[in-house]
């Protein structure tokens, strides 16, 4: 019986020796910031930013947005990415937070590459892309993407009518798959027909190339018809919710009776009495006339996602994070797209073809059916006749 108790003892003694002994492996190996991590300051990419200050164009290519606008953006967003300071470490800056949110939206380097160059974590920087963007939405939308009031789509509708030569114009509409990394356990539920996985970004674009209504989030494979009509947009032009102007007459074209304000997308829209599609197929004539109107109206969404690309090259490949942190990344991307060309004196320079076709930004085939009301044949037919007489213009194709 004693021996029992000394072998029990013993053993004991020997759990207990490897039970602290652990501890203090795990003690060893856990720390909060690398050794290499504390020295981002000195020798990081912030040390980079320091001296890019003083040369405003190095700094505008580098970060999409002039030493101005990042002050002025980092007084609105700052407040949002504030974090508390605690006894343990001292937190990122909200200007740095901002650095490395601003470098993954303009390069769309994987999380480890931007983590290397900033001398901070990976995880750290997922947490502060999915953080910063968030918060860049949240305090820039109310001013530079507001929704639309009836007299807001009537000075667009007069923009069109003055730049585009489209009159009762309310907005330029396209849709986008943005191309993402196949997400763990999604079946194929944002696998699209183009054999990529994507979400869908699907967008209103006034004649300045500023986006007035975003919606993002549809599923890739989403049905053709399902696009639009499970957008809130879609849903909110179909029940006649978002406030457009009462029917009006069109320049010099009092006989033909007061006409709806529409927008104007390509063929892979349905044909509705607010929504103006082209003619199909290849057309002579006056069908000729108004595809060729159209499209000069349309292609302000085209250039304006061209611009997009070409700031933001997280849209030029795969993006490889979560889908609602992907959503984020888009929403932020366009209120910043409106952010700079309004506090920008001179105009962008419209993107070339190969920016419009970015690899990560693929065109939408269809997102609706075309099973047009007589309503909006007649709507088409009337705009059509308008530009082959009364408001026909010098540049346009000969009947």
């Amino acid at each position: 019986m004693e021996d029992q108790d000394v072998v029990v003892c013993v053993g004991l003694l020997f759990l207990q020796q490897q039970l602290q002994s652990s501890r203090r492996r795990r003690r060893r190996r856990r720390m909060w910031v690398h050794d290499i991590l504390r020295a981002r300051v000195q020798y990081g990419e912030f040390r980079l930013v320091q001296e890019m200050r003083l040369d405003g164009t190095m700094f505008q290519a580098y970060f999409r947005l002039s030493v101005e606008q990042f002050d002025s953006l980092l007084s609105m967003v700052g407040p949002l990415i504030t974090m508390q300071r605690t006894n343990y470490r001292l937190p990122i800056p909200p200007d740095q937070r901002l650095y490395i949110c601003l470098r993954f939206l303009a390069t769309g380097d994987s999380y480890r590459t931007i983590a290397n160059s900033f001398r901070v974590g990976v995880r750290t920087v997922a947490n502060i892309v999915n953080q910063v963007t968030r918060a860049i939405w949240d305090a820039l939308v109310d001013k530079y993407m507001p929704t639309p009031t009836t007299e807001d789509w009537r000075s667009i509708a007069e923009g069109f009518r003055s730049r585009w030569d489209f009159p009762n114009c309310v907005g330029s509409i396209d849709g986008k798959h943005v191309v993402i990394k196949s997400p763990d356990n999604s079946g194929s539920l944002f696998y699209n027909h183009k054999g990529s996985y994507s979400v869908v970004l699907m967008a209103v674009v006034d004649y300045k190339y500023c986006f007035r209504v975003v919606d993002v989030g549809s599923y890739g494979r989403t049905s053709d018809g399902g696009v639009l009509a499970n957008s809130t947009f879609g849903k909110n032009l179909q029940m006649g919710k978002l406030g457009l102007p009462p029917d009006d007459l069109l320049p010099g074209a009092e006989h033909l009776g007061p006409q709806p304000f529409a927008f104007v997308g390509d063929e892979a829209f349905p044909l509705r009495r607010n929504l103006l599609r082209p003619f199909p197929g290849h057309q002579s004539g006056s069908h000729r006339v108004f595809n060729y109107r159209l499209s000069h109206a349309r292609l302000v969404v085209e250039n304006t996602f061209g611009i997009l690309t070409s700031q933001w090259r997280l849209y030029r490949g795969v993006i490889e994070i979560s889908p609602s942190n992907v959503d984020a990344c888009i929403k932020a991307t366009c209120v910043l797209h409106n952010f700079i060309r309004r506090t920008t004196s001179e105009d962008t320079a419209l993107p070339t073809a190969a920016e419009k076709d970015a690899p990560g930004l693929k065109r939408v085939s269809r997102v609706g059916s075309n099973n047009a009301t007589h309503e909006a044949i007649r709507v088409r037919e009337t705009f059509m006749s308008y530009f082959t007489n009364e408001g026909a213009v010098n540049f346009q194709p000969a009947v």
